[in-house]
């Protein structure tokens, strides 16, 4: 086999049979899938894929495990609410036939919020040969550690990332229990207010400035002011935390 897609998910019915039916090209598509809750795992299975239960809040040994499942020469590693475009299908199908020298491939990813396209494109590394890829590394932020040379393939992978305020704030207040758990596992310095003021500015400011969202007008406006929501409710999760800890070391 040429091309195992892997999806790592976590109660993502709304978007996992979508995302399965844009990977029609791929010779297996397995589903890492991190307890859902919801059909997740049910609709994967009736889409066609093989689908693994994981638990754990390490995304790095998630994305390892979908490693580990492959049968093929190259993987392609997908989220749920990401779509590949029917130009990128065509362009991995070439580049894993002829690679040249290249291990593994970068491909443009372009955000949508609240049904907006960013203007601020991002080249992440998804496209790897299974024996190039020593394994993902960091719990939360994952990035993949590979040898060899990294080429660049053109078309786009679209990231329907936030579709309406109602799941953005829903998927918050799940992702960011898990966030803070990891923050605190790792010693997280304690949160202070400057801490948190720090936190708010520079996401907002990252998003609004850096990611270019002015550009998008009030849907640009809403998403940095979400982003940096997003960020404080996972650091003040972290702070609930830590003044538990506190409190209990003081009994």
């Amino acid at each position: 086999m040429n091309i195992s897609a892997i999806i790592i998910s976590r109660n993502e019915e709304e978007n996992i049979s979508a995302c399965i039916k844009a990977l029609d090209f791929a010779d297996e598509i397995i589903v890492i899938d991190n307890c859902s809750s919801d059909n997740t795992r049910e609709l994967a299975e009736k889409s066609g894929a093989k689908v693994y239960e994981i638990s754990g809040l390490d995304f790095s040994y998630l994305r390892n495990i979908g490693k580990e499942k492959a049968a093929s020469q190259w993987l392609l590693y997908i989220d749920a609410d990401e779509r590949v475009s029917k130009n990128l299908s065509i362009e991995i199908k070439k580049a894993v036939k002829n690679p040249e020298s290249n291990s593994a491939f970068s491909i443009v990813r372009k955000n949508y919020f609240l049904g907006k396209p960013s203007p601020k494109l991002e080249r992440i590394n998804r496209l790897i040969k299974k024996d190039a890829l020593i394994g993902w590394h960091g719990s939360l932020h994952e990035s993949p550690i590979i040898t060899g040379s990294i080429g660049e393939l053109q078309f786009y992978l679209l990231h329907y990332t936030h579709k309406n305020i109602s799941s953005m704030v829903a998927k918050t207040n799940e992702w960011s229990a898990i966030e803070a758990q990891l923050l605190y596992k790792s010693n997280h310095p304690l949160m202070r207010e400057w801490r948190f003021f720090r936190i708010l500015v520079t996401s907002f400011f990252r998003s609004y400035i850096q990611n270019q969202a002015w550009k998008m007008g009030t849907t640009g406006f809403i998403e940095s002011t979400y982003q940096a929501f997003s960020n404080f409710i996972t650091y003040a999760k972290l702070w609930e935390k830590q003044n538990k800890s506190e409190v209990a070391n003081e009994k």
